[in-house]
């Protein structure tokens, strides 16, 4: 029967025997969501209408909040269908399509860290060419490939998966569709899909994760080299938003796919959990950890207030 073959709809993963608590997970993922919103909005305002902030460093930021806001919302509205009114199937190709959005928009927030860490670089090493090397010119061509480089990466996973048999089961691991656990639903070879996703994975998020440590080593370098201890405090306090804004990201990633790769005896509970974290601290902490660290950030916000 072709129907057996292509699903109309997989299923969304509860957690067996905690059905009762789902309205509490609800209230507090909506709390998070709600939080995520007003937070990177708020930046997006304040950078916009702040003379001060129109620099790289702060346009980067802008592009996370934008990131944060899409991936947050590709996902939190559905999760929250799920909890509140129990509709836990997603069409195949809604499935799909949340999927890519999920994937891509997480390589272009990698691409992003990775111009910001190459920002601070030029910032603390080179810092009467910073002005001359990130232009606004140079910072929008930078998101702009940003974004190309995750659609041209990530559009062939759904590609992949689109002619596939699904004779098995449907249910899902999380509240929300990812590659590798759609992937492993699949009851034909997908070892086209699984080197490809690996591959990708590796040259975006994992190539990007080694400059960012190369960056930081060679700043380290230049600000050991400043005689005082003042100073180097003074000059690396510059990357301390940056470096916990990539913890963020790349804290939850990994752990994400340690669980997907050596967790399938867990429970789903930390599947479910790690599948959220993942979708949501980033997008909640980055401009709390922004707002702390950025003074002109911190004043208009109280002015607002």
């Amino acid at each position: 029967n072709s129907s057996d073959l292509s699903p109309p709809s997989f299923i969304l993963a509860s957690i067996p025997g905690l059905e009762a608590t789902h309205s509490w997970m609800a209230i507090l993922l909506c709390s998070m969501y709600i939080v995520a919103v007003t937070g990177n909005c708020a930046v997006l305002f304040i950078v916009k209408t702040e003379p001060s902030l129109h620099a790289p460093m702060y346009f980067f930021l802008c592009m996370l909040a934008a990131i944060d806001l899409a991936l947050s919302t590709s996902t939190v509205p559905r999760v929250l269908a799920f909890y509140w009114f129990n509709t836990r199937e997603i069409s195949f190709s809604a499935c799909l399509v949340q999927m890519f959005l999920i994937h891509t928009l997480s390589a272009i927030e990698s691409t992003v860290l990775l111009a910001m860490a190459v920002d601070r670089y030029v910032a603390i090493c080179h810092p009467l060419r910073h002005a001359a090397i990130l232009t606004n010119a140079a910072t929008a061509k930078i998101g702009l490939v940003a974004m190309v480089r995750g659609v041209l990466f990530f559009l062939p996973l759904p590609l992949l998966l689109l002619p596939l048999p699904f004779c098995g089961s449907r249910v899902l691991s999380h509240s929300f569709c990812l590659h590798q656990d759609v992937m492993n639903l699949a009851c034909a070879n997908t070892t086209p899909s699984v080197v490809y996703g690996l591959t990708a994975i590796l040259l975006v998020m994992g190539l990007d994760a080694i400059l960012i440590c190369l960056s930081y080593v060679l700043i380290l370098k230049s600000v050991l080299r400043l005689a005082l201890w003042k100073e180097r405090l003074k000059v690396f306090s510059t990357c301390i938003a940056h470096i916990c804004v990539v913890l963020a990201f790349y804290v939850p990633l990994i752990g994400l796919s340690v669980v997907h790769r050596f967790g399938k005896d867990l429970a789903p509970l930390v599947h479910i959990i790690m599948g959220n974290i993942y979708i949501l601290v980033p997008a909640v902490l980055n401009p709390i950890i922004y707002g702390v660290r950025t003074k002109q950030i911190q004043r208009r916000i109280l002015n607002l207030i």
